[in-house]
């Protein structure tokens, strides 16, 4: 059984819901109070033990690319000026393994995932989906790669979800229990209505796939908005190779989300070093306001 190596992360999204901030920028670069939500995945694959890094991108995403590289001019004006805190962060973010392809035209997730093929190779692989910011003492990705190395098979994360936001997720038709959070899949569903939902096992934004899933991908007819679902191909998958859903239960930040945006700017404010005093006082304050009115 091969290691698992690489890690894709798909990023050719137009962001239109969080337009007009989009409009100029990749949705990607917005921040949770000082970080770009990408580099928390990046991050996580880095701490994950990942190797390697595919970021798929697409028109207007060119400061993905850059915010990764170095930044001579910058360091070199830190350095001069002694500010040798911010030249560390800057440098922090300076990741050599990061590789990019374009996704040429808006088709999709699977569509998307499909352009890794090259890189991928004959290997099993992550997908790393960046709507999501899931901080683990033990990250995510590493969990899936734990137990792959376990079961040798390709694993779908999942979390429990209220019946009435089916409707927002590819949710999972359970076969059987497999051991703590360990379920078999029978079928995927891609975004049901609540009362047609399988389960409350919702699909999140991690997966850990084998290579089959390519061929796959590239025969698969796209759906009445000319993408190709990524659902729709881990449900044929799972008829060749069966797939495990891995039942996450800690914390998740849906930064795709305004609302979830203004959560994750919210909670990591109130525990970042410089705006965690500041933050408790106004929440504290604001809290006592919105309760007497």
């Amino acid at each position: 059984m091969k290691k698992v190596r690489k890690a894709v992360i798909p990023a050719a999204g137009m962001g239109t819901r969080f337009l007009p901030a989009t409009k100029a920028m990749a949705k990607e670069m917005m921040p949770v109070v000082d970080t770009p939500s990408i580099q928390f995945v990046v991050e996580e694959a880095i701490k994950s033990g990942i190797e390697e890094i595919l970021i798929v991108t697409g028109k207007g995403k060119n400061a993905i690319e850059d915010h990764f590289d170095a930044n001579f001019e910058l360091e070199a004006n830190l350095r001069g000026k002694g500010k040798d805190s911010l030249l560390k962060i800057a440098e922090s973010t300076t990741v050599p393994s990061i590789h990019y392809v374009r996704q040429a035209y808006p088709k999709g997730l699977g569509d998307a995932i499909l352009q890794a093929a090259p890189f991928v190779g004959n290997e099993p692989f992550v997908v790393l989906l960046g709507d999501d910011i899931m901080p683990s003492p033990k990250p995510l990705t590493k969990q899936l790669m734990d137990i792959y190395e376990s079961h040798g098979k390709g694993i779908v994360a999942t979390i429990r979800i209220p019946k009435e936001s089916s409707n927002r997720f590819g949710v999972i038709d359970l076969d059987e229990k497999l051991a703590d959070n360990l379920y078999s899949i029978n079928h995927f569903v891609e975004k049901p209505a609540p009362e047609e939902a399988p389960s409350n096992l919702g699909i999140i934004g991690r997966y850990l796939l084998t290579p089959e899933i390519f061929e796959i991908l590239k025969n698969q007819n796209p759906d009445d908005g000319n993408e190709v679902q990524l659902t729709d191909a881990l449900e044929t998958l799972n008829q060749i190779s069966p797939l495990i859903a891995y039942e996450h239960t800690g914390k998740r930040y849906d930064v795709g989300d305004k609302y979830g945006m203004l959560i994750a700017n919210i909670e990591f404010g109130l525990e970042h070093k410089d705006t965690s005093e500041k933050m408790k006082t106004y929440m504290s304050d604001l809290a006592k306001k919105l309760k007497d009115e």
